[in-house]
């Protein structure tokens, strides 16, 4: 693919300062799956002063609960979940480090405050391609919150996982400015 940024995680401060509005993005490294309850599982531990069970610094978390894999598989259908379910969650986990999110739809004001304040993107993943998305994962283990089933927090290991830059660092927002391209003037 051509005009598409190679990043190699984790995603520093520094990495994410080139990410622009629109970008296309390749991810290869680590990334960490989590939905609503790890979240509130994750923020939970924050609030009584324990360490939550992943470390947040420069890393991102994917809005997804993975299917169980068929037999050779790695990993089942694993497409995004409709971000703004986590934002009640989400500035804490910025604050604590977290530089990436990738999911679907746009998100709230006070988590694009949080990413502008403290550093961090938000991709967008292409909905209604989750077994596409699934061949980018080479691994996958569960780390925290087994209990939690498909929402539990996953491990994965990914090669050119891609994704666009909906919201990058400076709190530029593809789900604001891509209307505005393509609205109509009477």
């Amino acid at each position: 693919m051509s005009n598409v940024k190679s990043i190699t995680l984790p995603l520093t401060k520094e990495k994410l300062k080139d990410l622009k509005c629109g970008d296309r993005v390749s991810l290869s490294g680590v990334i960490y799956t989590a939905r609503d309850a790890a979240h509130k599982n994750i923020v939970t531990d924050l609030v009584e002063g324990n360490e939550p069970p992943i470390s947040l610094e420069n890393q991102i978390v994917y809005y997804a609960g993975p299917t169980p894999p068929k037999p050779g598989k790695v990993i089942g259908s694993c497409g995004p979940t409709t971000s703004s379910r986590m934002d009640s969650y989400s500035p804490r986990l910025i604050e604590k480090g977290l530089t990436g999110m990738i999911g679907k739809g746009p998100r709230s004001k006070e988590v694009i405050d949080a990413m502008v304040e403290h550093s961090a993107v938000y991709f967008a993943a292409i909905g209604g391609a989750a077994a596409l998305i699934a061949d980018s994962v080479k691994s996958a283990e569960v780390v925290a919150y087994d209990d939690l089933g498909p929402e539990a927090i996953r491990k994965l290991e990914v090669e050119d996982y891609p994704c666009i830059v909906a919201i990058d660092s400076e709190g530029n927002n593809l789900y604001e400015l891509g209307v505005e391209q393509y609205k109509v003037v009477d």
